[in-house]
């Protein structure tokens, strides 16, 4: 039996889906082919599907087939020789990018851009599927390196699982890979090595958030203390570029710093400004004619960035030779784990103005939305103003979507994981900007069907599942195996269609609000 023939009726059929078609070619051997997965060089078909609970990529070789196809680990089978059957590995994940252009990241520019985190590996194809028919850019492999610590993946298997959600959707719109938060030149090294295009930058550790309670003579002494040599500038050349001066940035929008909120500004943020820099000129003298694209976050502080202090920290940067794509402020309001915006929408909507008009004066450039899942009032707030660029950054959401799945079909292993989740949220949460009270989350023994599935409308659970991946998904038993990872894995694989449709849905709602 020759597959050519059934690959050529699968190319040519209507491609408005993919769900996998099944291809039996041997009496207890078959395999579902992802129909926009199948993809041709010279006469070689290289293609992915099911075997089994397994995704692969599948190989047909032929006498006069492309000579790359030796370059992919993996084995022959035994019902059907002319098919190599290859596992979605790193390595052959960095073949295949070399083979298709267009699974290779790409730098999204200034376009508007949904950051579409996957902590399990397997939520890319939805996501792809949800921005399909519209003008938003996918950044798939976006992963901070507390992320990979916490879930133990590397960045290589990250990249992996966004280039083997490209081909299987045959995604052709181009995609980014964010190496999130990244603090050092260690972590810029790490990502780049692994293929990453697009940097955010996190000089949070250096934000001085007591500045504006400094008395006088303290502010002073710290503001001399600033790294001086590292900034370009003297104190008296600094304060001399701001102090009395009108900066106006719009026909209708002028930011007049006093002395004293100069002084305060520049000993919150001048050796966040030095570092961020400093990162900076590390990526542009070591990687010098490699792609990449550079976001700054400054939302990890205790208080909001005003106008004035966005203005001077993106001002001051572009001085030192910084190019931004965009910039992450932190907000007014309560932007916390897995739930909607808390706070004044209005308000919110008034100061995103002036950081947009600051943003297009000195860019231009985005502004980047962080713990952005799930703020639907922040989504409507933004999509009327129909203003400036904008990224926003998820990543917690499709976790919950995920555990929404296996609430719904695999119930009692989500049983075990609310469980284990509300025992270790106390000590989880500590790193996360979360206010859910453990003892309005029920345990499993009394949730059952549809009270299961509510817990994912109520902050509190949501906020609970949410910051607990990490534990979840790296727990171990006795002997050293996998409590519940592989079983996520498998319940998810045996019910993909329904964990997609899931994220499909949910991702409508994020994009829905500013397509109109």
């Amino acid at each position: 039996m020759s597959l050519t023939p059934i690959i050529e009726k699968l190319k040519a059929a209507p491609r408005s889906g993919n769900q996998p078609v099944l291809v039996e070619f041997a009496k207890g051997e078959a395999i579902r082919i992802y129909p926009k997965s199948i993809h041709q060089l010279q006469h070689t078909h290289f293609f992915m599907a099911r075997r089994g609970e397994r995704k692969y990529l599948f190989i047909s070789l032929t006498q006069d087939a492309h000579a790359a196809q030796a370059r992919f680990e993996g084995e022959e089978l035994k019902a059907y020789p002319s098919l190599k059957c290859c596992p979605l590995s790193p390595h052959n994940a960095a073949r295949l990018r070399e083979l298709f252009d267009f699974t290779r990241p790409a730098l999204i520019g200034l376009e508007n851009s949904f950051g579409l985190g996957d902590r399990l590996g397997l939520a890319n194809p939805a996501h792809l599927r949800a921005l399909a028919d519209t003008p938003w850019r996918a950044i798939l492999a976006q992963q901070s390196i507390r992320e990979l610590e916490r879930t133990e993946r590397t960045a290589d298997e990250v990249l992996a699982a966004a280039t083997w959600a490209v081909f299987q959707e045959d995604y052709r719109q181009g995609f980014g890979a964010d190496a999130d938060h990244v603090k050092t030149t260690e972590h810029i090294d790490r990502m780049m090595q692994a293929g990453f295009t697009f940097f955010t930058l996190d000089p949070s550790a250096y934000v001085v958030n007591e500045a504006a309670q400094l008395p006088e003579g303290e502010l002073s002494a710290r503001l001399h203390a600033l790294p001086w040599n590292a900034l370009a500038d003297t104190p008296a050349g600094f304060l001399a570029r701001y102090e009395g001066k009108a900066f106006r940035l719009a026909e209708d929008f002028e930011i007049h710093p006093s002395i004293d909120e100069t002084r305060r500004a520049l000993v919150k943020y001048g050796a966040v400004i030095a570092h961020a820099a400093a990162l900076y000129r590390h990526l542009e003298d070591k990687y010098r004619g490699r792609p990449y694209e550079v976001e700054l976050s400054v939302d990890e502080t205790d208080s909001p960035t005003s106008p004035f202090e966005h203005f001077l920290v993106a001002n001051e940067l572009q001085r030192l030779g910084v190019k931004l794509v965009s910039l992450a402020p932190r907000f007014v309001g309560d932007f916390e784990k897995g739930i909607d915006f808390k706070g004044d929408t209005a308000l919110f909507q008034s100061e995103f103005v002036k950081h947009v008009k600051i943003a297009e004066a000195l860019g231009p450039y985005k502004i980047s939305i962080h713990s952005g899942s799930d703020k639907f009032s922040v989504y409507q707030a933004i999509g009327a103003l129909q203003l400036g660029r904008v990224h926003v950054k998820t990543a917690g959401t499709s976790y919950l979507e995920a555990l929404r799945t296996l609430a719904a079909k695999a119930p009692e292993l989500f049983g075990e994981i609310l469980d284990f989740a509300r025992g270790r949220y106390e000590t989880d949460k500590a790193t996360y900007h979360v206010s859910a009270q453990l003892e309005r989350v029920p345990a499993a023994h009394n949730c059952t069907g549809e009270r299961l599935l509510r817990l994912f409308d109520d902050p509190n659970a949501r906020q609970v599942l949410h910051v607990t991946f990490g534990s979840v998904l790296t727990a171990k038993d006795s002997a050293g195996k996998l409590v519940f990872k592989d079983r996520i894995l498998r319940a998810l694989a045996q019910h993909e269609e329904t964990h997609y449709e899931n994220l499909v849905r949910h991702f409508r709602r994020h994009i829905e609000p500013f397509l109109h």
